[in-house]
C-alpha cells in the first residue's frame, strides 16, 4: 500500500456525517454505485454500471472501524486493496483512498485494463462524494459498461459563458481547476498540452476550430470538444469525447475529464473557492 493517498479530497462536514455517506446503502446509490449493499464489518459491496468490472460485487472487507474501511477489490483477475480513510480536523473532514496496484504509467500506455481506471475513478467518486454531502447537485458518473464511439456530458454552470470560456482556454486558470499543468494557446491551430506548452512541444494536442462559445481539440485521433450556452447569467456546458474505438473506450481519460469539469464548476460557483482536492 502506498504511503501517499491515491486521492484525497476536503469536505466541509463533520466526519460522522461523511462515513454515513460512505456507508449507508441508500446514499451509495445517489453518489457513488448502481447498486450497493453494506452491512459493516462483513460487507461492502457495491457494482453496476459506474463501477469497473461492475457485473457483480467483487469487494471483500478486510478492516472497518468508526474512521476506517478497507476491503479487497478483484480487479482484472488481480486483488487490489482500497483503504478508505477518514480525518476531521475544525469540522472539515479529509476523505483518502489508497489504492494498490495503480500505475500511472498504464493510463499513458493505452492500456485498457480497469487497474489503468483507478485514480480517475476514485477521483470522480470522492469529488461526488463531498458534492453530495454539501447538498450540491452531483456531476456526471462513467458508464463503464459502455462500449460506443463517444462519450458527453452535461454541466449546468452558475456562471455566465464568458467566465467559463475563460476558465476553460486560460493557461493559468485551467491549471488551478484541473490541478494539473495545462498549457494553451487559444487560437485556431495552437496547442493544448497537458503537462504544460515546453514539456510537449510539438507532441501537444491541436485547436482545429476555436470560437467564443465552442471548440475541438485534436489529441491525434481522439478528439475532445465543448460548446456552450448561456441564458440568465448561467451556462450549460456540453462536453464530447469521440474518435475512439468503440470496442476499447478510454475510460481512464474520460473519468480524469470529468472529475476536472465538476472542479471547474465549483471554481466558477465559490466566490473563496479551494479545490476540493487535496495535493500530497
Amino acid at each position: 500500500m502506498s504511503q501517499s493517498p491515491t486521492t484525497a479530497v476536503r469536505i466541509q462536514a463533520p466526519l460522522k456525517t461523511v462515513f454515513h455517506a460512505l456507508t449507508d446503502p441508500a446514499e451509495l446509490r445517489v453518489w457513488f454505485a448502481e447498486h450497493a449493499e453494506v452491512d459493516l464489518p462483513s460487507r461492502y459491496d457495491f457494482w453496476g454500471r459506474h463501477t469497473l468490472e461492475g457485473d457483480a460485487p467483487h469487494q471483500r472487507v478486510l478492516e472497518a472501524a468508526d474512521d476506517v474501511i478497507k476491503f479487497a477489490w478483484t480487479l482484472d483477475g488481480t486483488e487490489t486493496t482500497a483503504e478508505i480513510r477518514l480525518t476531521e480536523t475544525d469540522g472539515e473532514t479529509v476523505v483518502a483512498v489508497f489504492q494498490s496496484h495503480f500505475d500511472r504509467s498504464l493510463i499513458f500506455s493505452g492500456s485498457t485494463s480497469p487497474l489503468a481506471s483507478l485514480e480517475t475513478f476514485w477521483a470522480l467518486a470522492l469529488g461526488n462524494l463531498a458534492d453530495h454531502v454539501e447538498g450540491r447537485q452531483l456531476g456526471p458518473k462513467v458508464d463503464y459498461t459502455a462500449k460506443v464511439g463517444e462519450f458527453s456530458a452535461t454541466l449546468e454552470i452558475d456562471a455566465p459563458a464568458d467566465r467559463v470560456y475563460t476558465a476553460l482556454t486560460d493557461s493559468e486558470q485551467a491549471t488551478a481547476w484541473f490541478g494539473y499543468p495545462i498549457g494553451i494557446e487559444p487560437e485556431v491551430g495552437g496547442r493544448f498540452a497537458m503537462g504544460g506548452l515546453e514539456a510537449a512541444g510539438d507532441h501537444a494536442a491541436r485547436f482545429v476550430s476555436l470560437d467564443s462559445t465552442s471548440a475541438t481539440i485534436d489529441w491525434g485521433g481522439m478528439v475532445t470538444s465543448w460548446e456552450l450556452e448561456g441564458s440568465g447569467g448561467k451556462t450549460t456546458l456540453t462536453f464530447v469525447t469521440s474518435g475512439f474505438d468503440a470496442a476499447q473506450p478510454p475510460y481512464a481519460a474520460w473519468g480524469g475529464w470529468l472529475s476536472g469539469l465538476v472542479e471547474l464548476r465549483r471554481y466558477l460557483e465559490q466566490p473563496n473557492w479551494r479545490s476540493v482536492f487535496v495535493q500530497s
